[in-house]
């Protein structure tokens, strides 16, 4: 029976966590997998339930770590060889930058005969400095170089790696989207509204307009509170603002909106409140229920799962485009999408969309059919498979 090793940059709520988690759960029995991740940081919520729940028993690294830390960075590469020489994989498949580097290392020396990579995203813009994102991408171009294939989650993803950034050939790529359980977004969700606005002192007739997601600066949580300024001077309606999740931005986004005429609370809603930050909320089916809108305002992204999970709800969708995002999300039937950065043309947007019930009604309308046939893990995990049948064969 052929063997898996997988290994994942840390076990954080995201998207990563969740693919990771399936693929190794619901592979079908001619594959073995152990799993492999390292620690979240401080400011994130753990998933490591998520692979529990699973019946998963994960193999934990702690200096597996996101941060550059040469000491531990090392101490991990030599834990990684070690699973390899002692588990005996015949392909290790890595997921995300920093396991992608210290696991991709450990195969090549180890002479695993088929290494796989996926991106879930990139640093190559927002992130760093042009020197230190010069450097990422040259570690990168070596690696996909003896990488045996290169996975991109998006279409768009895959010209940017391939031909923005070169870091390999179009043919060392091959495109698998990502792949949810999105059951649990068809629940009681009349009665999950009713509780979710009850619990933040919601009336009827506020909107609420959420964003789903790390406080990190690639996330530019700054240009959504800049709307949310517009929309408390510039309409008529009562908007209410959710801020959902936690990071290292957190009590800088506070000071921020302070320093905007934007008062914030951490639990709950009165009359005068305009930005609500609720930190993570594990059981986010009963979050959407209760918005209105849910908006994104990166600056760079791979394929976030927060669009996928709105659409699944029913929820209409603010963006800003980038990265995949044409590929998750149908472009006016399912989202307004706006320019990267651009206050004017977000805040112009969203205005409108808060001010026309019957525009959030269409485009909540095609989520679930478009997302359930797309994203559902099953299609992740068969395309996965028939990858792993072509290569091993190869």
């Amino acid at each position: 029976m052929p063997r898996i090793l997988r290994i994942i940059n840390r076990f954080n709520l995201g998207g990563p966590t969740l693919n990771v988690a399936y693929l190794t759960k619901y592979m079908s029995g001619k594959y073995e997998t152990l799993l492999v991740g390292g620690v979240k940081e401080d400011s994130e919520g753990s998933s490591e339930y998520i692979v529990r729940n699973l019946g998963i028993e994960p193999v934990i690294i702690p200096e597996l770590q996101r941060s550059l830390n040469p000491a531990n960075d090392l101490i991990a590469y030599r834990k990684i060889s070690k699973l390899i020489k002692q588990y005996k994989p015949d392909i290790v498949h890595t997921h995300a930058s920093k396991a992608g580097t210290i696991g991709r290392l450990a195969a090549f020396r180890q002479n695993v005969p088929v290494v796989v990579h996926t991106f879930h995203g990139h640093v190559f813009h927002s992130y760093f400095s042009k020197s230190k994102t010069n450097f990422f991408i040259n570690i990168e171009k070596g690696l996909a170089n003896k990488s045996t294939k290169i996975i991109a989650i998006s279409d768009k993803q895959k010209d940017e790696l391939a031909n923005d950034f070169n870091i390999a050939e179009p043919s060392k790529f091959e495109v698998i989207p990502l792949g949810f359980d999105l059951s649990k977004f068809r629940g009681d969700n009349a009665s999950f509204r009713s509780k979710f606005r009850v619990e933040y002192n919601l009336n009827d007739s506020d909107v609420a307009i959420g964003i789903i997601g790390r406080l990190a600066p690639v996330k530019n949580h700054k240009l959504f509170l800049d709307a949310i300024k517009v929309l408390k001077f510039g309409t008529l309606k009562t908007v209410k603002a959710f801020i959902i999740g936690d990071g290292e931005l957190r009590d800088e986004l506070q000071t921020y909106c302070t320093e905007n005429d934007l008062k914030y609370d951490t639990d709950n809603s009165s009359p005068d409140t305009d930005v609500i930050f609720t930190s993570w909320k594990r059981e986010v089916e009963k979050v959407y229920p209760g918005l209105d809108i849910v908006a994104m305002t990166s600056l760079n992204e791979g394929t976030p799962v927060s669009l996928i999970e709105a659409q699944a709800a029913n929820r209409p969708i603010i963006t800003t485009n980038v990265g995949g995002i044409e590929n998750i999300v149908i472009p006016g039937k399912t989202a307004i999408l706006a320019e990267n950065d651009d206050l004017k043309d977000f805040a112009t947007k969203l205005k409108a969309l808060v001010e026309s019930g019957q525009q959030q009604k269409e485009l909540s309308q095609k989520g679930w059919e478009f997302v359930n046939e797309k994203f559902h893990y099953s299609r992740l995990v068969s395309d996965m498979e028939a990858l792993y049948d072509k290569l091993l064969s190869q």
